[in-house]
């Protein structure tokens, strides 16, 4: 059973977590907070000890929306490979689809929160380290299952996927143009095809 408290608490978060994403998190105002949710200042605090751990919370929440949809999309297949090139799919889409949210909360909070606030930094650390572990453990699947050759190094490979992938995210928001994005997708698949398929 949910209480008010964390019926409250939800609300916040939902309704605040595209304002997080789109202003950063120096840019969102308490008062910003208070106008959108239709709650007092005494109500946010009621249920978050501060900004900073209000900030944390949205940076979650729009995370777990986002992370959820690409396992959903690479859960289409079992074949590690097949997973992969789902991940390249997924991802031609992803300058429309996180439009919708203001912006990848990856890369917005990552860039605002680098020499501001090195609590929400480690957030987004973390979130980078898990996609860039799950990729490997993929590609390590692939190795065991004779579908991706001995040759490759899981991790630098995940890194590599991980650097080409936000990179193209970043230009495709500072030029307002999606060919960014998917002309990496396209470079990711052959490099999938020609250097990791066994």
């Amino acid at each position: 059973m949910i209480t008010k408290a964390e019926k409250t608490a939800a609300f916040i978060i939902e309704t605040v977590a595209p304002i997080f994403n789109q202003n950063g998190y120096a840019a969102t105002s308490i008062s910003d907070i208070t106008k959108a949710t239709g709650l007092t200042k005494g109500a946010i605090y009621g249920n978050f000890k501060n900004k900073e751990e209000l900030a944390i919370a949205s940076f979650k929440f729009m995370v777990k929306l986002l992370l959820k949809e690409i396992v959903k999309h690479m859960d289409k297949s079992d074949s590690p490979i097949r997973k992969l090139f789902l991940m390249t799919d997924f991802y031609r889409n992803y300058y429309l689809y996180t439009n919708k949210m203001g912006g990848c909360p990856i890369l917005n909070v990552g860039v605002d929160a680098n020499n501001q606030n090195t609590l929400l930094l480690q957030k987004v650390r973390t979130i980078i380290q898990r996609i860039q572990d799950q990729l490997a453990t993929i590609i390590e699947e692939g190795i065991e299952l004779g579908e991706i050759s001995t040759k490759v190094n899981a991790m630098h490979t995940a890194k590599r996927m991980e650097t080409m992938i936000q990179g193209a995210i970043f230009m495709a928001y500072t030029m307002d143009d999606d060919f960014y994005i998917k002309d990496t997708m396209d470079q990711i698949d052959n490099m999938i095809e020609k250097e990791l398929r066994a």
